[in-house]
């Protein structure tokens, strides 16, 4: 069995909440995986495992993931997260076991899933959950959510003015953005801006001459980067790695060759694409 990765949009009753489900395999060899930050957090369920939570990201993370593995995952819109006992903020860069956070209920999740016949039956089971434990949690904070929507990139607010338009004090927005995102509201700007980026290259998009620029920089520049230098100072901190070594020198899809169309379509919706490239 050979390494892939297929992603596809969630199912309908978690799309306000979820931005992307997946499932991978990996083959005869482990498999380095090198997540970035997206604003979100991520629930990761290898199948016969232990479930475990990504928190927020403000830097790459490295995990190996060992031969013959077969997981199922869930991403998460910033702003929104599975029902959790702590605010996102005590979960930043973290990768924990599910069950520290859920107890009992972890267990005997990860029991179906290990139960289900295939990786589409387990997801499903993992959907199924989810749509349950938002059912019964409270709501989620609209306001956040409504912040989140006018920081991403193409038409963003400034951070500056973000809190007088959203009639909250800058000591509230920093608050709350903390506790439902886990950074605060410039550094979740960044990343969406940086997750933009990554949306056009990932959809084949053609810079849209602004500048004077082509290639990688005529994106950088589309999603509102100074240039080039300030998108490479951006992507090693997001990364850690330049940008033309995270898409292995093109502009078409990401260096892993995994298709993540599913997971940045949210990035690319109200924005109008150029034609892609021939």
């Amino acid at each position: 069995m050979d390494e892939s990765y297929v992603e596809r949009a969630p199912d309908p009753a978690l799309a306000a909440v979820v931005r992307t489900v997946w499932i991978q395999r990996t083959g005869a060899l482990a498999y380095a995986q090198r997540h970035l930050p997206t604003g979100g957090v991520e629930l990761h369920f290898p199948i016969g495992g232990r479930p475990r939570l990504l928190g927020p990201l403000t830097g790459p993370s490295l995990e190996v993931l060992p031969p013959h593995t077969v997981l199922v995952g869930v991403r998460f819109h910033p702003g929104t997260a599975p029902p959790l006992p702590e605010v996102l903020d005590d979960l930043v860069d973290q990768r924990i076991d599910l069950g520290s956070l859920w107890g009992g209920t972890a267990d005997r999740l990860a029991e179906e899933i290990a139960g289900a016949v295939g990786a589409e039956a387990a997801l499903a089971r993992v959907q199924a959950h989810l749509i349950r434990a938002f059912r019964a949690s409270t709501v989620l904070d609209p306001l956040m959510r409504e912040a989140v929507r006018r920081l991403m990139p193409w038409s963003p607010v400034p951070v500056g003015a973000l809190a007088d338009r959203l009639a909250i004090s800058p000591s509230q927005l920093r608050r709350r953005c903390l506790h439902a995102v886990g950074m605060s509201p410039k550094a979740l700007q960044r990343t969406l801006r940086f997750q933009g980026f990554l949306a056009l290259a990932q959809a084949g998009a053609a810079p849209s001459g602004r500048r004077d620029a082509d290639g990688i920089a005529g994106l950088a520049a589309d999603t509102g980067y100074a240039d080039h230098a300030h998108l490479a100072r951006e992507c090693v901190r997001l990364t850690g790695v330049s940008p033309s070594r995270l898409l292995h020198g093109g502009v078409d899809r990401c260096g892993c060759g995994h298709d993540h169309a599913a997971s940045y379509r949210p990035f690319l919706a109200g924005r109008a694409l150029m034609p892609p490239r021939r």
